[in-house]
């Protein structure tokens, strides 16, 4: 829309010097914005998934003796540590097996 502006202006307005310094002008301007939003719109993916949750922290809701509940993320999920969890324990999700999550301790 700019380098419209710019154009219009060269031909009806601004004197012979100054039409193309803004034809110039607005054209790098539109081509930088065009590049910066491509940049942008590509710096990272979504994340959705069960997949996303590896990684994230939770708290053990019921024993982990070795299966239990974890409260990750706002949400219950059925969870494994072969080692054991007391109720309350921090963990930290490892892999995820169908919907049951390998956790460890944080």
């Amino acid at each position: 829309m700019l380098f419209l502006i710019a154009v219009l202006l060269a031909i009806f307005v601004l004197p012979a010097p100054w039409g193309l310094v803004a034809v110039a002008v607005a054209a790098t301007i539109e081509v930088t914005e065009t590049l910066v939003f491509l940049w942008w719109s590509r710096r990272k993916g979504a994340t959705v998934g069960v997949e996303s949750l590896v990684g994230k922290k939770g708290i053990v809701v019921t024993g982990l003796w070795p299966e239990g509940q974890v409260r990750v993320s706002g949400e219950l999920w059925r969870a494994r540590y072969r080692g054991g969890c007391e109720v309350g324990a921090a963990v930290i999700v490892r892999a995820v097996d169908g919907l049951v999550l390998e956790v460890e301790p944080a």
